[in-house]
């Protein structure tokens, strides 16, 4: 079998398992975790989400971490309360942003420490209306414990669950 042949036959087959997985075409921008410190066991990933059909993010997994859930923080009074979520939608048109004191993806007992420039490894879990799943693999670069992104880059954007 040929170079040429074997190249064209592993597009093929990358294409239809590409197209079987799922119709929506689900993008991932800017995703980045925060760099831990010494002794620190858990540490957050964030991302902008968005797809051309109505799908949900129903898991996230890392070899950086022994345990990986989907997280929202919000505001109850005046303390800042955080939980595991099972889904969040993802609404075609809009993007699903995940950021700091917000709905992020939480990695905890990190196997080890974190640095700055550091490549993290995640799958996210996408099921569609149908119940299929489909894994989008991504590569977060650590960023420093103070690091958030730019103000200018992040528009306001209304999630319902």
């Amino acid at each position: 079998m040929s170079l040429k042949h074997s190249l064209r036959t592993l597009v093929a087959c990358t294409m239809l398992m590409a197209t079987g997985a799922a119709l929506a075409q689900v993008s991932v921008k800017d995703p980045w975790v925060r760099a831990t410190v010494a002794q620190q066991k858990a540490t957050g990933a964030f991302m902008q989400i968005t797809s051309t059909e109505p799908v949900r993010l129903v898991e996230a997994k890392s070899a950086a971490a022994r345990i990986v859930e989907i997280h929202e923080m919000r505001m109850e009074g005046d303390r800042m309360m955080m939980k595991a979520i099972d889904a969040l939608d993802i609404v075609p048109g809009r993007t699903l942003e995940l950021k700091p004191g917000s709905y992020h993806v939480m990695l905890i007992d990190v196997v080890k420490p974190v640095n700055a420039g550091d490549k993290v490894p995640l799958t996210l879990v996408i099921e569609g209306r149908d119940g299929k799943r489909s894994a989008v693999e991504v590569s977060a670069e650590a960023r420093a414990m103070n690091a958030t992104r730019p103000a200018a880059a992040s528009p306001e954007h209304k999630h319902h669950h």
